[in-house]
């Protein structure tokens, strides 16, 4: 979904300082890297489209392409396919126990108020591991359509969490979706979290899909972090301009409407 931006870039540099420190104790979230050649990258520098919206016919000159789960992929394309997988969307929330819902003190559920997702807590390793499992179904289901690489997104719920989830929370919960997609073949994409690129090795996270990072001065973050395997998705024509202007010739990069629309529809905005 469209990056969400908070005023809580202070929490996660405290929280990405503490899981850096780290105790060293296991925390039942070990993961092993995947094995050279066991998944396909996606190409530098190719023409992209991000249909999470809604699935059309790719547009002339798109090779890489990211669509919903519910979607099938497009036959010849390298294929994204969308998970959302630390929130939980509007229309799904009564499918989870409650328990794996996040809650604050009082027991409200926690919000992400921009898109009405309640957060899901991976706050324990015991429950990151049961929502892996639901959430491995899903990938299990992109491998067998056929597609090519994940895209596991709200990596950066915990700094929306109130300071009920960390970012080491988060590393570790995207390892066991990291590891399982690899073992079906998938790479796996970072998507936005600019704070945690760094840390890549510890998470087994193949590239990167970057929302505005031309709009907020990350393009160059996620391109040094990831070699340049780079989808870039931008909201508005300055973005755009930003992101063509400076990694044009790097990184793959398209102009989305916010509600990422279908052709036909009146906002629809692809350039």
């Amino acid at each position: 979904m469209p990056v969400k931006r908070v005023a809580a870039v202070l929490v996660a540099l405290v929280t990405l300082a503490a899981c850096t420190s780290g105790s060293g104790e296991d925390t039942g979230d070990s993961a092993a890297p995947p094995k050279p050649g066991k998944v396909r990258l996606p190409p530098r520098n190719a023409g992209f489209d991000y249909q999470i919206g809604g699935a059309y016919p790719p547009p002339s000159g798109v090779r890489v392409i990211a669509r919903d789960r519910a979607a099938d992929p497009a036959p010849g394309l390298y294929n994204i396919c969308y998970v959302n997988a630390f929130q939980a969307q509007p229309d799904a929330r009564d499918d989870w126990p409650a328990d794996l819902l996040l809650r604050d003190k009082k027991g409200a559920v926690v919000m992400d108020g921009d898109w009405d997702e309640a957060l899901l807590d991976i706050g324990t390793p015991a429950k990151r591991k049961r929502i892996a499992v639901r959430i491995n179904q899903w990938v299990d289901n992109c491998a067998a359509k056929g597609y090519d690489a994940v895209e596991p997104d709200n990596y950066d719920s915990y700094t929306r969490s109130r300071g009920l989830l960390t970012a080491d929370d988060a590393m570790s919960f995207i390892k066991l979706l990291s590891s399982h997609a690899h073992a079906r073949g998938l790479a796996v994409a970072q998507k936005n979290t600019v704070e945690l690129v760094g840390l890549r090795s510890r998470t087994g996270l193949d590239f990167a899909v970057a929302e505005e990072c031309g709009a907020y001065d990350e393009c160059g973050a996620y391109a040094e972090a990831f070699d340049d395997r780079v989808v870039v998705i931008e909201y508005t024509d300055r973005g755009l301009e930003k992101a063509r202007s400076g990694f044009g010739d790097r990184l793959s990069i398209v102009r989305r409407d916010v509600q990422v629309s279908t052709p036909g529809d009146d906002g629809y905005v692809r350039e």
